[in-house]
């Protein structure tokens, strides 16, 4: 089987960790089955989808590293799902309804307080000719009422009786397509072959499937993934814009962290991908995980990158201060250090004095403690401590084997002397 899969967001908001998580994993089943990937806009929200939020979506997934090998526009696909209506209309999955909102919400009530499913009457369908309202009515598709299985990929088996559901709406009074509709065709007529999204549209799936069905379509391998939740077991859902994939940007968390950790959430840890691995319940989605992987990818990232990223870096300053790091930003923060000004601290003329002549390189900081005791008497924590928190500011940081060359003999001397400068801006 040719693979094809798609991820098709809404532009009405920014992407969030949940439909990235749904972008990643499409992108590497793709990738592990020498398939293609479509990026299809599911904009016939006209309300609420922009066209800003349509470029935020492809910058997201370009700095997730995730391309794209075809794209598409529900917009521009309007003729297709007229196409698709006027077919179901002719073999009569397709009729008319004319209640409104409150009309339905009423219905609803009533069959609850009778202890009955909310599910739609078809009372429509009863309505003679002279007995229907003259304004425009939604369309409606008329399930057969028969449980569609489907081997799902992640999920095995999985059956839906379609008798306890309503019938779906499939377009609106002024003639748009629903998503349920759209998203059919599309996958029909763009050759999808695997379907990969959240457990929360299984219900959808068995609808979808039926569409296929009656559109004469080939219906894809569907494979749903568990949802997210958080540390405390609860729902991720969009609780605030900190899941926000830009959000994560400004915080400076990497986005190698982000795809490696989403492609391990919920799987059962095996080496490779595979849909296989993904497990049935709830996926735990913990920010300390990220956080500690985004520090783990900044450990190992090469010079190069990192310079790429921040130009004014040397080798030499990497090597000293990329083990210290959580965010590559932070490096700005040791180049203020080593450079700028740091708090005040106890005088220390005599070590200055003992400092030797520049040049300096790793050996300078063992030979010059190592003057230092022989002259004090000072050892250990008593030696070490006073000296870092006079050159650095601070009681903790990169190595000083690496870190004193960066500060030089002249800012060396200055803040042991003068007890350093005003605070750093750190």
């Amino acid at each position: 089987m040719t693979v094809a899969v798609r991820f098709a967001p809404s532009p009405t908001g920014l992407l969030h960790l949940g439909n990235a998580r749904i972008a990643v994993v499409n992108a590497r089943f793709a990738q592990a089955n020498g398939g293609t990937l479509l990026l299809r806009l599911d904009d016939t929200d006209t309300e609420r989808s922009t066209a800003e939020f349509a470029a935020a979506i492809e910058e997201d997934l370009a700095w997730l590293g995730i391309g794209w090998d075809c794209f598409a526009r529900q917009s521009d696909r309007m003729d297709r799902y007229d196409a698709a209506i006027a077919r179901l209309k002719a073999v009569g999955r397709l009729y008319p309804c004319w209640e409104t909102a409150e009309e339905l919400a009423l219905k609803r009530r009533l069959q609850r307080a009778r202890g009955l499913p909310p599910v739609y009457d078809r009372a429509a369908l009863r309505l003679k000719p002279d007995e229907r309202p003259d304004r425009a009515p939604h369309w409606r598709f008329l399930l057969d009422g028969e449980t569609v299985t489907w081997a799902d990929a992640i999920k095995g088996e999985t059956r839906v009786p379609t008798a306890s559901l309503s019938d779906p709406v499939l377009v609106r009074e002024d003639g748009r397509p629903l998503y349920t509709l759209s998203s059919v065709v599309d996958d029909a007529e763009l050759g999808i072959s695997h379907v990969i999204r959240g457990e929360d549209h299984v219900t959808n799936t068995a609808v979808q499937v039926q569409l296929f069905q009656a559109l004469g379509a080939s219906v894809p391998v569907f494979a749903h993934l568990s949802l997210l939740v958080g540390p405390d077991g609860q729902g991720l859902s969009k609780r605030t814009g900190a899941l926000s994939l830009r959000s994560l940007r400004a915080e400076g968390i990497e986005p190698q962290a982000i795809v490696s950790v989403l492609s391990r959430l919920g799987t059962s840890g095996a080496e490779g991908f595979a849909l296989e691995h993904f497990g049935r319940s709830a996926a735990r989605f913990d920010p300390a995980d990220l956080a500690h992987e985004s520090a783990r990818v900044v450990h190992d990232m090469p010079f190069a990158t990192a310079q790429a990223r921040l130009p004014w870096l040397t080798p030499a300053f990497w090597d000293a201060v990329r083990q210290n790091l959580h965010r590559l930003g932070e490096a700005e923060d040791w180049r203020r250090i080593a450079e700028g000004e740091v708090p005040p601290s106890e005088p220390d003329p005599l070590a200055a004095g003992l400092l030797p002549p520049e040049p300096w390189d790793e050996t300078t900081w063992g030979a010059w403690t190592a003057a230092v005791k022989q002259a004090t008497g000072r050892t250990g924590k008593a030696l070490f401590l006073p000296l870092r928190r006079a050159l650095t500011g601070l009681d903790h940081g990169p190595e000083m084997r690496l870190f004193l060359p960066l500060i030089g003999r002249t800012r060396a001397v200055e803040r042991l002397t003068a007890g350093g400068q005003a605070e750093a801006k750190t």
